[in-house]
């Protein structure tokens, strides 16, 4: 087990949270469009910073751990690819305008943080106390691949999101963005812009990555230090990724089938995991250099299999999966203008 001092939680909440105020102060005083050059150096400084705690997590507390850690931000990581799938389509759907775009951005992954460090300490909570919790795990992630493999070829309906619907039902909201501003007055009222239900729509969609997310990086370890690092340097640099990435998704045509793949092959580890511990020491385990393994392997052969589709058929577009069937309808890029 992992013994983690409250000293080194405070140290490194402390530097996520000075990583997540950059950000947020960049956003907030000097709105503009990311460029290439900008993008680029952040996702390195972000990567940078990741595989530098890594080191220093195998040097100081051994491997084995450090295995871990790797073996999860790289499930993380992956699944954030996704996660900026359907930020592509949330910001086309509400012609979120590019100077506002990172400030967005921010704010969703810092609700998403906050949703994934309750998620982390409830799911840590009930596996010390009920070793079934692996199993539930295990086939929450296996119908999670199949329903994704399914869906491989959809995208998420961002209008039909209930939390959405409901903001525009109770809420007056401008037709138009306002100075990036959430809340502003009309006649003297209060009223909240379309950049407020982008947050919604964001926020909301966070909350269902993070049911996936969070069974996921526990299939590669249950100590919650490991996996609250590996899911807040994931999404640190998510970020800094959208802007490098934006003109490249289309491209990864298999993501769904690879990581519909990833989450069978953690789900199938879950449950021989409490197989082992429940039923029959016998059961064999997944060792974590295992699934390490598979991971990159899976994710290498998708991106190659994508990139060499993408050449052979101009016409093929990657789409972020769902876990249901949806009846679509050609986003409109000029409701809010």
């Amino acid at each position: 087990m992992l013994e983690v001092s409250a000293t080194a939680w405070l140290v490194t909440i402390g530097l996520i949270v000075g990583l997540l105020a950059i950000d947020l102060v960049l956003a907030t005083l000097r709105p503009h469009r990311v460029g290439f050059r900008e993008a680029v150096f952040w996702s390195v400084f972000y990567i940078g910073v990741a595989v530098a705690f890594g080191v220093a997590l195998t040097m100081l507390a051994g491997p084995e751990f450090g295995t871990e850690y790797f073996a999860g931000y790289i499930v993380e990581k992956s699944l954030s690819v996704d996660n900026l799938f359907v930020f592509v389509i949330i910001m086309t759907t509400f012609a979120v305008p590019e100077e506002y775009q990172h400030k967005v951005l921010t704010f969703g992954i810092i609700l998403a943080l906050i949703m994934r460090a309750v998620f982390i300490l409830l799911g840590a909570t009930l596996i010390s106390l009920f070793s079934f919790m692996f199993l539930i795990f295990g086939a929450l992630l296996i119908w999670t691949a199949v329903q994704l493999f399914r869906h491989r070829d959809e995208d998420p309906d961002v209008e039909d999101n209930g939390l959405v619907k409901l903001t525009r039902r109770v809420l007056p909201v401008t037709d138009r963005y306002v100075d990036g501003r959430l809340i502003t007055r009309v006649d003297g009222r209060r009223a909240v812009t379309p950049l407020f239900v982008v947050l919604v729509a964001i926020g909301s969609t966070d909350l269902l990555f993070a049911l996936d997310s969070i069974p996921a990086v526990f299939g590669v370890t249950d100590e919650p230090f490991i996996v609250f690092t590996a899911n807040a340097f994931a999404l640190l640099g998510l970020r800094a990724l959208y802007f490098l990435v934006q003109g490249l998704l289309d491209r990864l045509v298999y993501l769904s089938t690879g990581l519909s793949i990833i989450l069978a092959f953690i789900g199938v580890k879950l449950i021989l995991h409490w197989a082992h511990v429940d039923i029959d020491p016998r059961v064999p385990e997944i060792p974590t250099v295992v699934s390490l393994v598979v991971i990159v392997v899976v994710l290498a052969v998708t991106t190659v299999a994508s990139l060499i589709k993408a050449r052979k058929d101009p016409t093929a577009r990657a789409h972020a999966g769902s876990l249901r069937s949806h009846q679509h309808e050609e986003p409109g890029t000029d409701r809010y203008g």
